[in-house]
């Protein structure tokens, strides 16, 4: 059972995979959304220096991996050290967002995702982000998953409307939304209760990694830390289920919704 579970993950994840020096560079000059490039480790030779430089030089993610575990990827197929995930919508930047909100006449209501690994839960809180009426998502380059073939799948369309941006330090980046006017607010343990926190203005609402939450120095930066009740024995939610809560709450404020 979960030997064919992972096989049906790994299928997930390698359908939108391109093999091949050619098909790679292809690719590339057709001007097709690349996610990232697989390179195999030490490869360099020929066609595929020029590859990673022309890569580099439009921002994708490059990372090398063992002969071994490409080989795997592919399928056992040609890949000649090279392959590279097509990305399933065209990033948008931090600015789009900002443009969106501004066009919409609200405050800027803005998802940033720390270190969440799981396609799944990204694409589920982009689906979330698109009904709950937030005007962007910011995902790292590293360590967090991208604009796969899965999360599109995941996202149930939502990709098609939520701009999602991809920064190379989100430290950094929260300190430049600070500066704009945001509050940021870290899905945390330990934080106050989430029902009780105000949320109006603009936001900025950090959701953590399903394994080890919030980074340290990102929760440093917060604002404030909000924390959903933990009533039976299990002492965390699904990084998208508590997303989608918090979303709710941020969009209930501000369509002045009163419970009876």
């Amino acid at each position: 059972m979960g030997f064919d579970k992972e096989n049906n993950a790994q299928s997930e994840r390698d359908s939108n995979l391109i093999i091949g020096r050619n098909a790679v560079s292809e690719a590339l000059r057709s001007g097709r959304n690349i996610d990232t490039l697989l390179v195999v480790r030490g490869e360099r030779n020929g066609s595929v220096g020029r590859i990673i430089a022309e890569c580099k030089e439009k921002g994708v993610v490059i990372k090398e991996v063992d002969k071994k575990k490409l080989d795997f990827m592919c399928g056992q197929g040609n890949h000649q050290g090279v392959a590279a995930y097509a990305a399933v919508h065209e990033y948008s930047s931090v600015e789009d967002i900002f443009a969106l909100a501004e066009e919409r006449g609200e405050a800027p209501f803005i998802i940033l995702c720390d270190e969440l690994e799981d396609p799944h839960n990204l694409g589920a809180i982009i689906r979330t982000a698109e009904t709950a009426g937030a005007h962007g998502v910011i995902i790292p380059k590293r360590r967090n998953a991208s604009l796969t073939w899965a999360v599109g799948k995941a996202s149930a369309g939502a990709v098609e409307y939520v701009p999602v941006a991809r920064v190379g330090n989100l430290a950094s980046t929260i300190d430049d939304l600070k500066k704009r006017g945001l509050w940021v607010y870290t899905a945390d343990m330990d934080g106050q209760n989430w029902c009780e926190t105000d949320f109006s203005g603009p936001v900025a609402l950090v959701v953590g990694s399903e394994g080890n939450g919030v980074s340290r120095l990102i929760k440093e930066k917060s604002d404030f830390v909000v924390s959903l009740p933990m009533r039976g024995k299990i002492t965390s939610l699904n990084a998208s289920v508590a997303a989608g809560i918090l979303m709710y709450e941020v969009s209930r404020q501000r369509l002045g919704l009163k419970a009876k």
